[in-house]
């Protein structure tokens, strides 16, 4: 890692062999939407260097009032890319692997996750969310995982802790549930939550209609079968989320990431 005086601030909390130690550990992030692109900015702006994230989104217009990468000028570009020019005009010697990919049973191989210092799980779907964790808590990485922050504005409520111990957040309870189906009753799953549960005012959506918001092309960058790809109209219901929830629940997971790495015996 070259001494630009970026972390100049960061070592003065950590000490240079610390901030060596922040340099050489490898993570990866799946799913950079509102949670995970504030995860891996505030990684990288603290001193990690070898980051890889996964998401197989591009940049929708709905995107901008929460997401790092996302502004108008990016709208239609792919979510990783963007991110990971983002994340280089930060620290233009880190080592940043983007994949516009899914992440799910078939594609679980290609990610090697047990290859990874640390796992951070942010992904949006339930069923390829439930895929990760399951995988993730067999290997010897560590994994942090994100619950969900959509309609939410309190962020006093927001904490963390084991998702066998969280109360008051439909979506941990979900997935709780589907672990125990596919025979996970146990493992060190510890994640960032709120329990505060709003109702979604906005009954009316164009998103996964044929008035959707989200960029619509014949053909377009990155990969060809992701052109129109999106989650909208998969969704029961499409929440409400706002940028400084969202963002907490990034740094969040980021802190203990970082927390981790600070406690670490010498």
């Amino acid at each position: 890692m070259k001494n630009r005086g970026i972390f100049h601030r960061t070592e003065l909390v950590f000490g240079k062999e610390k901030m060596k130690e922040l340099s050489e550990k490898k993570v990866i992030i799946f799913g950079i939407g509102g949670v995970g692109s504030w995860c891996a900015e505030s990684l990288v702006r603290t001193g990690i260097s070898k980051l890889t994230i996964v998401d197989s989104d591009r940049i929708c217009v709905t995107n901008i009032n929460r997401q790092s990468m996302a502004t108008y000028i990016t709208v239609g570009e792919v979510k990783t890319v963007a991110l990971k020019r983002r994340l280089l005009e930060i620290n233009p010697d880190a080592e940043i692997t983007e994949y516009q990919m899914i992440y799910n049973e078939e594609t679980h191989d290609f990610f090697n996750i047990g290859s990874y210092d640390y796992i951070i799980d942010a992904i949006d779907s339930l069923s390829y969310k439930v895929q990760l964790i399951k995988s993730a808590i067999q290997t010897n990485s560590k994994f942090f995982s994100s619950m969900g922050a959509a309609l939410k504005v309190d962020p006093s409520r927001i904490k963390t802790g084991s998702i066998w111990d969280i109360h008051g957040c439909p979506f941990a309870r979900m997935i709780r549930k589907r672990l125990r189906k596919w025979g996970v009753r146990e493992g060190n799953i510890q994640c960032v939550y709120s329990d505060e549960v709003l109702p979604n005012l906005s009954l009316q959506s164009a998103c996964g209609t044929e008035k959707c918001l989200c960029p619509k092309a014949m053909s377009g960058p990155g990969d060809e079968e992701l052109v129109n790809h999106e989650w909208c109209s998969m969704k029961k219901q499409i929440n409400g989320s706002i940028a400084h929830i969202t963002a907490i629940f990034g740094f969040t997971l980021a802190g203990l990431v970082i927390q981790d790495i600070y406690n670490e015996k010498k």
